[in-house]
């Protein structure tokens, strides 16, 4: 399997893997990725993409490989219980809609992204994450005109076809880019489907306890575009404290808020990767 090639890690596959230090970095990964999903109610994906990156110096291909499989325990399971015990509900009967068209554009995704290179996997990113950065900062400028904001009662007669949809695209960008989905699945929600912030934020932490990341993991493992298991193993235990912590830290603060966190982290991403390409 590919290995990391950090300056630490510089040495035998079977003394990278277990290097403390590149087991430290590699928590710190998951921890932070963390933080950002539970307080912006996305999947850690994009974080995790990012901050392997940068962190662990991987190339990108291995870094979304960390990044799907990472995302197949399910971490988002404590954030969950933190907005349920702040009141916080949605509309369930969305989930089975959201997840099976994530499904299948992950699987999709997955297998465009073995046969794409480095550079324009990167670029994709970036595009992907300026047109959510895009649709997330439409949908705040909208809440603020008169008739505009959509109430959760409106947003119950959403069709099953367009929460397929919504899956559909996020399941693709989820495969293609190694990434979660949270970030497609919040903003399409919201934007799109006018779902109030809290309601697509928590269906999304609920979409990340579901294992649909595994299809597309298993297409990067095929590939040989994984890490050795310890570092996955640390990155997964980083990811479950992170996002614990960070739904604790969201139920403190109001959806503006929220929003404005969520554009900033994102507006952030995408300036790494624009430059990192």
């Amino acid at each position: 399997m590919t290995l990391l090639s950090t300056p630490l890690l510089l040495e035998s596959a079977s003394t990278a893997s277990s290097h403390p230090s590149a087991l430290l970095l590699a928590a710190c990964v998951g921890l932070i990725g963390g933080l950002t999903s539970g307080l912006c109610g996305v999947s850690p994906g994009g974080a995790l993409v990012v901050l392997s990156t940068l962190l662990l110096g991987v190339e990108q291909h291995v870094s979304q490989g960390i990044s799907l499989a990472a995302q197949i325990p399910p971490t988002g399971f404590t954030a969950v219980r933190r907005y349920q015990a702040q009141g916080g509900r949605c509309g369930r009967t969305r989930l089975p809609w959201l997840a099976s068209g994530f499904l299948v554009g992950g699987a999709a995704g997955a297998i465009g992204a073995a046969h794409v290179s480095s550079s324009i996997l990167q670029w994709s990113y970036v595009v992907y994450l300026g047109a959510l950065d895009a649709l997330i900062i439409r949908r705040a400028i909208a809440r603020g005109v008169p008739g505009s904001t959509a109430t959760a009662s409106g947003a119950e007669s959403i069709r099953g076809p367009a929460l397929l949809t919504v899956g559909l695209l996020a399941g693709l960008s989820s495969g293609y880019l190694g990434i979660g989905g949270g970030l497609a699945i919040v903003a399409g929600l919201t934007a799109a489907l006018k779902v109030p912030q809290h309601q697509a934020q928590m269906l999304s932490l609920l979409l990340s306890i579901i294992p649909t990341t595994l299809p597309a993991a298993y297409v990067y493992w095929r590939e040989g575009l994984l890490p050795s298991w310890p570092i996955l193993a640390a990155v997964i235990v980083g990811l479950w404290a992170g996002t614990d912590a960070g739904a604790r830290a969201a139920n403190c603060v109001s959806p503006t808020v929220l929003r404005a966190v969520l554009i900033t982290i994102v507006t952030a991403m995408a300036a790494y990767m624009a430059w990192k390409a």
